[in-house]
Order: C-alpha cells, then structure tokens, then sequence
C-alpha cells in the first residue's frame, strides 16, 4: 500500500513539474523580445495610417475588415449581427439586413479608407468607399445605419422616404447593446 501511494505522489509530482515548465515556456514566449505581448503593445502604439487600401471582409452594418485592418465607419451606427426590428408586425432581422446592405455598396471592389482616429477597441475610425461610392454616407441615406456624430442630412432624407430601418419599428444600436451586453 505505501509503495502504491509513493508511486502516486510521484506521477503527481511529474505532473506539477511539467505544468509549471509549460506555464514558465508560456511565460517567456509572451514576455520575448518579439513576443504577443510585445506584438500587442506595439499594434497600440503603431501611428495611425492616414489611408488603407484592399479588398473587404464584412463584419457587420459599420464594421469591416480591409486588408489587415478592423475598421469602424466614422459618424454611423448600424444594427448589431444579432439585432431584429420590426416590420409590417414581423421579426426582421435588421443586422444581417445592413450588413447585407454594405456587402452590396462593396461589390467586391477595392475598399479605400481616410483614416480619422481609433476607437476604444483599437479598430481604425474611418471614412470609406468603394469605388466613387462613400460607405459611410451610403449607409445612411439607405436607412440601413443612424447617423451617430455625422451624416444627418442623409439621415432625413432616409427617415423621410421611410427607407431601410426607417420603415420599421427599431431601437438604436446604442439602445440594442445596451439592453443586450455581451
């Protein structure tokens, strides 16, 4: 019997040993020179590009990536992914809508962005187009976003013709995420 609980003590022991060599591998990998946490600390301080350019990848209504960056249309607001409305007394799901919307404003062309600043996330605020087309301002005048600091003509303009979210019955993103975290 103590043979058999020494024996145990050991494979337990062995298993300490090797968890804490994994942890401290794990360790020095982060903390490297080169490190992800070095990656990180830098991705924050990189300076602001004035201007990316590549093809699209939707996120949702007002996020997208462009080439490697996430970036976050300045001065609008869009439903969120898992956001529904209502429309004629039925469910609509408004996210998927807009980001439906800015995929068809995209047609697969080239994105170019002005970048203006980052937001709190770290995402690039910026004013985008494809082609001639200005994303920011385009989803807006379709009633597919609010204007949230710009863009309030074309907000008018969109609620007065009744287009996109303007012709159901919604709560703003803002409201959304905030009865919604998570």
């Amino acid at each position: 019997m103590r043979r058999w609980a020494r024996f145990r003590q050991k494979r337990q022991l062995k298993r300490v040993r090797l968890a804490a060599l994994i942890a401290l591998a794990i360790g020095v990998a982060a903390l490297a020179p080169g490190g992800w946490v070095e990656t990180l600390r830098r991705r924050w301080a990189d300076p602001l590009p004035s201007q990316i350019t590549g093809s699209a990848r939707l996120i949702d209504g007002d996020s997208l990536w462009v080439g490697l960056y996430e970036v976050r249309l300045k001065g609008i607001d869009a439903p969120e992914g898992r956001q529904t409305c209502r429309r004629d007394g039925a469910i609509w799901k408004c996210g998927d809508a807009a980001r439906d919307a800015l995929g068809q404003m995209i047609e697969r062309q080239t994105v170019t962005c002005d970048v203006r600043d980052r937001d709190r996330y770290n995402r690039l605020l910026a004013e985008c187009r494809a082609g001639d087309r200005n994303l920011n301002a385009g989803m807006v005048a379709a009633g597919m976003a609010v204007a949230y600091g710009g863009y309030r003509r074309e907000e008018a303009e969109a609620k007065a013709a009744r287009r996109g979210l303007w012709a159901s019955q919604f709560e703003t993103p803002r409201q959304w995420r905030d009865a919604n975290p998570g």
